[in-house]
């Protein structure tokens, strides 16, 4: 019986990693489990229901003052007790007392705490922002790599039918020596480099795995569909910005709470009642007694100036937020103006090369080889064509990767997924 659970667990152990190497995950699955996983995250999270569950006592009373002991009581205890001359002196007291908050400050303080926990909230999102365009950023470098690779698997395909040709053709002194060893070289170089790149994609998989708050080894690939956005789609303003952008919405919230805060200052300079009782336990013959009082707390000129100075530092504070805001949008709208002009430009590079420069140099080789093929020219001149078309289709996927990356960054500055 416990053979068969062994070999059940190994099965179930070998289809999981199967079905982990061949898992395939989109950008918008990775961005999901980001935003469900990562740890960053979730320290947000928690925060928030901290200051959510500690609003919840903003408009609880001050705890009530029990007090006890001897009231007005001689210390000759002989005294206490009634005779013929006296019918007994002092009391045991026991009191209570109780202080009434001011509604008006109650209402304050509960607004301030249950606005509190809008920073922290407004705050998550600014650092889920930053972790989905990190995502983003390595996802599309990832992209970039398996297309960099499957040109290099295609040019290795072509050089090692070139180095087997070379070698039927030498035996007949039909093609030259150096001119065999540079394609070798060239292919070894390829092969390298598809090492090279297979370790990047590595790399790029362990940032997403890290990101996604998973193990780091995990195998996965990643989906090959993308999209390269239109110039129009990124056309924005000051007043958008405002809207979207976490961190101001982040300084607005803060402002807001000064301002509560601010309601809190005045609201202490307002009267505060209580309610005080007392009852004796008189000793002798003497009646039992009780006080029963009214109390208010009077805030005086001299009593409220700190208040008055904390409501006066919590409006400056509000004007130098204020210039932070219009720092940010200021900075914010200049980036993306000057992302902008470098992305169309790059988009327009990568046009020319896709639809110009490689079809030109892809038929300059596929002449070079038909000639070489028909013994009417050179493989020198084959591998130049090929270098040449092989550098072209390198370059392309550089400025691809250039037009994500400014894409990305565009998308984290407007906060758009």
């Amino acid at each position: 019986m416990q053979i068969s659970k062994y070999y059940i667990s190994i099965v179930f152990l070998l289809l999981n990693a199967l079905a982990a190497a061949g898992q395939t995950l989109s950008l918008d699955e990775i961005l999901m489990q980001i935003q469900n996983n990562n740890p960053q995250l979730k320290m947000y999270e928690a925060d928030i229901q901290s200051m959510d569950a500690a609003a919840k006592g903003a408009k609880s009373w001050m705890a009530p003052e029990i007090s006890t002991g001897f009231f007005m009581t001689p210390y000759n205890t002989k005294m206490w007790k009634a005779d013929e001359m006296s019918r007994g002196m002092g009391s045991y007291m026991v009191g209570f007392t109780q202080m009434i908050p001011n509604a008006s400050r109650q209402k304050a303080e509960a607004n301030y705490m249950n606005t509190m926990s809008s920073v922290e909230a407004e705050n998550k999102k600014y650092t889920g922002n930053q972790l989905n365009a990190l995502a983003k950023a390595n996802y599309y470098q990832w992209l970039v790599l398996d297309k960099k690779i499957k040109i290099i698997k295609e040019n290795l395909l072509l050089l090692d039918y070139m180095i087997k040709s070379m070698e039927i053709r030498y035996q007949y002194n039909m093609d030259k020596l150096p001119t065999y060893y540079k394609a070798k070289s060239k292919y070894s170089a390829l092969q390298s480099e598809a090492l090279m790149l297979q370790n990047e994609i590595s790399q790029k998989r362990i940032a997403l795995n890290t990101l996604m708050a998973r193990d780091k080894n995990l195998l996965f690939e990643i989906d090959s569909n993308y999209t390269l956005k239109e110039a129009d789609s990124f056309q924005t303003d000051v007043t958008m910005l405002a809207q979207n952008r976490s961190d101001v919405k982040a300084i607005e919230k803060t402002m807001e709470l000064n301002e509560l805060k601010m309601e809190i200052e005045k609201s202490k300079q307002l009267p505060e009642f209580g309610i005080k009782y007392d009852h004796m336990f008189a000793f002798g013959q003497m009646p039992q007694q009780f006080t029963l009082m009214g109390m208010i707390k009077l805030p005086m000129p001299w009593s409220t100036k700190m208040n008055k100075a904390n409501a006066n530092s919590f409006k400056i504070k509000n004007e130098s937020l204020e210039w932070q805001k219009q720092m940010i949008l200021n900075e914010v709208s200049g980036m993306i103006a000057g992302m902008q002009a470098e992305w169309s430009s790059l988009k327009k590079q990568y046009d020319i090369a896709e639809k110009h420069i490689i079809p030109a140099l892809k038929r300059n080789y596929d002449t070079a080889v038909l000639a070489w093929q028909n013994n009417t020219g050179d493989l020198f001149v084959v591998l130049d064509a090929w270098e040449a078309l092989n550098m072209a289709q390198m370059e392309k996927l550089d400025k691809l990767q250039m037009i994500l990356n400014v894409q990305v960054e565009i998308e984290k500055q407007l906060e758009r997924k």
